[in-house]
């Protein structure tokens, strides 16, 4: 999945490491990952969060996608913050996988995500 991945790259997010239903995945808050309020746009933090569930779940059931997601912000990020996001396999059973994440921006926790996936069909294009 990663190896063919070029959403994470271009928003900077690194992989740090993914198996066995957990993931660590980085990310430096750009100047221009900022709102109008000065702090990380939302969506930003999302992604990372995302990254970070997708390798999570693919290391246990491969080919899942989010198929649900929900964030909670408890504090800003700003320009410079280095956020590292935590993922950690919740629930996996043969249709499903839920994921909990924890992003943070060195002790202060940042975000809250869960996000639940299914895997998705081989098509004849995916070949």
């Amino acid at each position: 999945m990663l190896r063919t991945d070029q959403s994470g790259p271009r928003l900077g997010i690194r992989v740090d490491s993914a198996g066995e239903g957990r993931a660590t995945a980085r990310m430096t808050v750009a100047d221009d990952m900022t709102n109008g309020l000065h702090v990380a746009q939302g969506g930003f933090v999302f992604a990372l969060a995302d990254q970070a569930f997708a390798c999570a779940a693919n290391s246990v059931a491969e080919r899942t996608a989010t198929a649900e997601a929900s964030i909670s912000y408890l504090s800003p990020a700003r320009a410079g913050d280095e956020l590292v996001a935590e993922a950690e396999v919740y629930l996996l059973d043969e249709r499903r996988v839920v994921v909990d994440v924890i992003v943070r921006s060195g002790t202060r926790i940042v975000a809250i995500f869960r996000g639940s996936g299914r895997a998705m069909r081989v098509t004849a294009g995916d070949a």
